[in-house]
């Protein structure tokens, strides 16, 4: 929170001024002495004396001078709306590997269950993308406002084979810079583009032309900022063959990922079970294609200085038939 004119918070110094008042009115007022004949009249009239509740007028009319105060300072708070032009591409793994059950029930399950959750927290208005990669690059979904689409997209989800990492982040750089081109979207020179690229991946790569850092730099030069999930145990294997059947090592690479997103300016992640990725996703999908706006909040200020001064003299009037 932030204030347009913070000079007028000086007004807050009428808060202890007028309290100090008060106290030193109600002192003045008790100091002459009173004579009663009746002592258990004195022992209640000492009571009454003694509770805190004669000061909470008080005290609601300080919080009303002290809200009225901020309102004519011009607060405001910053809020979080979606980007007209805001686009997310989903990148997923499916090379062989991602049958893994070291995350339960596979990883390329788990990962779509993760994505589902994603489609369900991001606003309705922002376009999203589905690429998918394993020895080739498939676009499944351009970016589209259509999650019945994009749902469609991830239940064609399947395991192949090799792991072409960098060409399929080249692809989903490609697809969001293309769709924010379409949305009528011009960028600043040297800002950050209204798009991201959520990477998912399990494994380092074993085929493809550019390098994944290659890729990350196109990535960096769009403006787009990539958030990479690594996915997997370092104990994941895969079993392949039929008559021999043979156990292969499958860890991730976090270090690529992690490399990933300090070029592009995005953040990384790791994920060993169905519950992180899907928290991971879930937190993404509920931050991913904002922009924050200013807005005003000096009338809540305003009204609630209002309501403390009505209470003030409500509960002035109920205890004691004035206030302090």
């Amino acid at each position: 929170m932030s204030f347009a004119s913070p000079y007028l918070l000086l007004t807050l110094l009428v808060v202890p001024a007028v309290v100090a008042f008060a106290l030193f009115f109600e002192r003045r007022r008790t100091r002459y002495p009173v004579t009663f004949t009746n002592l258990d009249v004195l022992a209640s009239v000492a009571e009454e004396t003694r509770s805190l509740r004669r000061y909470v007028p008080l005290a609601l009319v300080a919080l009303a001078l002290a809200f009225a105060s901020a309102a004519v300072a011009r607060p405001s708070a910053n809020h979080s709306v979606p980007d007209q032009h805001a686009t997310v591409v989903l990148l997923v793994d499916v090379s062989g590997s991602m049958r893994s059950n070291d995350v339960r029930p596979t990883r390329l399950e788990a990962a779509v269950a993760a994505m589902q959750i994603f489609l369900d927290r991001i606003p309705s208005q922002i376009q999203v993308g589905l690429v998918e990669f394993s020895t080739n690059v498939e676009i499944l979904s351009d970016p589209t406002t259509d999650r019945d689409s994009l749902r469609t997209g991830l239940s064609y989800l399947e395991p192949q084979a090799a792991t072409s990492l960098g060409d399929g982040l080249s692809a989903a750089v490609t697809m969001a810079s293309s769709s924010l081109k379409q949305s009528g979207y011009v960028r600043t020179p040297g800002q950050d583009v209204p798009a991201a690229v959520v990477l998912l991946s399990d494994g380092k790569q074993t085929h493809g032309t550019l390098s994944p850092l290659q890729a990350a730099d196109q990535a960096k030069a769009a403006g787009i900022r990539v958030y990479p999930v690594s996915l997997g145990t370092p104990n994941g294997r895969v079993t392949v063959g039929f008559g021999e059947i043979n156990s292969i090592p499958v860890p991730p690479d976090p270090q690529t990922m992690h490399q990933i997103a300090q070029v592009t300016g995005g953040k990384a992640y790791t994920a060993q079970s169905a519950d992180e990725v899907v928290s991971i996703y879930r937190s993404l999908g509920s931050s991913l294609g904002r922009q924050p706006e200013r807005h005003e909040i000096g009338s809540w200020f305003a009204g609630a200085s209002a309501l403390f001064l009505l209470g003030a003299f409500g509960f002035g009037r109920l205890t004691e038939g004035r206030l302090p």
